[in-house]
């Protein structure tokens, strides 16, 4: 028992000079004291500050000229479709044009038997000659006061009726010959050499190739926007793209769809359009000063409004609600914002309005330094 208490106490006082040698021997560790070693208050807030700001990237974005554009999908259309049909009876002798040749104003399609009608004419003719010798006489009678005046005047009438009959006899002559009433291509054309045709059958599908039509149907909401004469432009699924001016702008809605419908004319002296081909049409309407910003850039805030996050005076987070103004394969055009910003593009999604962070680096080239404004979809002068 009494070698336990020996131990006990020996134990005790290894352990008191174990911790007294450290408390007040002023020992050295690296060649600092403890006191020396450890940071300042002020050091710790520092620390503590810098690292509670997040670290954001930028970019710079420069205001541009922009045209605001309202964009539709139509189809092209022919601006004159005609089917030809025969205005008399008769047999096909001559059919001169084939599907697909393009004819001119007043060229030949095709040739009707013209038949009995030479020797009507004829009749027609000698009774003219006839009525006119009765005429003649009823004229000379009445200047000595033997026909009377009615008998004169119905001399006049015969004599006027046989000239109409000819006159009726050149017109239904003329009509054995079908010719085309406009610059065209023969689209169709359903009558052979020999077939029997009679008053209305169609003869041939005419298409007036230039100028073109492409048509769309805008919306009631945007309709106001244009104007006719005013420009456009579109975007065929052939890859083509062509230019034009609006000529007509409906002034009442599609019953089914409540929009309107839209006509681009455009020129065509190749004949390269064809109709039905489906197109995107864009109509500029105004200029806006916008920014070319990439879509990633965009977020939401709390009250879910689509904008962009910038960083301001003093560090800190703005936000601008944006409007996009058009889309295209480099970005979208935003208006909304200042002339000049510095757009947040990494971490917008962790900071807030009134946030200070830091800018850790740029981001890459000032969005929209390009030399001279961007006409974007802008009418041709």
């Amino acid at each position: 028992m009494r070698k336990s208490y020996i131990l006990a106490v020996a134990i005790a006082v290894i352990a008191a000079g174990w911790i007294l040698s450290g408390e007040f021997g002023g020992g050295e560790v690296n060649g600092k004291t403890p006191a020396q070693q450890a940071p300042s208050v002020a050091d710790n807030r520092a620390e503590q500050g810098v690292a509670a700001l997040t670290a954001v990237r930028t970019q710079s974005s420069n205001a541009q000229e922009h045209w605001r554009e309202i964009t539709a999908r139509g189809h092209t259309e022919a601006k004159r479709k005609l089917t030809v049909k025969s205005e008399i009876k008769g047999r096909i002798t001559e059919v001169v044009v084939k599907k697909g040749s393009r004819v001119r104003r007043g060229d030949v399609l095709v040739r009707i038997d013209v038949a009995d009608r030479n020797a009507h004419m004829a009749e027609a003719e000698a009774l003219v000659r006839q009525r006119e010798v009765e005429f003649q006489a009823a004229k000379k009678l009445r200047s000595k006061g033997y026909r009377a005046e009615t008998q004169f005047a119905a001399s006049q009438a015969k004599l006027d009726g046989a000239r109409a009959m000819v006159k009726q006899m050149q017109v239904s002559i003329s009509r054995t010959i079908i010719r085309a009433p406009f610059d065209a291509v023969v689209d169709a054309r359903p009558v052979e050499l020999g077939a029997y045709v009679k008053d209305g059958t169609a003869i041939a599908m005419l298409v007036d190739e230039d100028p073109y039509l492409i048509v769309a149907q805008i919306s009631e909401n945007e309709v106001g926007r244009l104007r006719t004469k005013k420009k456009g432009r579109a975007s065929l699924v052939t890859g083509q793209e062509v230019e034009g001016h609006i000529r007509y702008i409906a002034a009442t809605a599609d019953e089914a769809t409540r929009t309107f419908r839209v006509e681009l004319l455009v020129p065509n002296p190749d004949g390269q359009l064809r109709d039905g081909v489906s197109a995107e049409l864009h109509f500029p309407t105004e200029q806006v000063a916008a920014h070319l910003i990439t879509p990633a850039v965009l977020t939401l805030n709390n009250e879910g409004v689509v904008g962009v996050r910038c960083v301001g005076a003093g560090g800190r987070v703005d936000f601008y609600p944006v409007e996009i103004v058009d889309s295209v394969k480099d970005g979208v055009w935003v208006a909304g914002l200042p002339a000049s910003v510095e757009l947040i593009v990494v971490g917008q999604e962790f900071v807030r309005q009134g946030d200070e962070v830091r800018v850790s680096g740029a981001a890459g080239e000032q969005s929209g330094s390009k030399a001279g404004k961007n006409t974007g979809g802008a009418p041709a002068s």
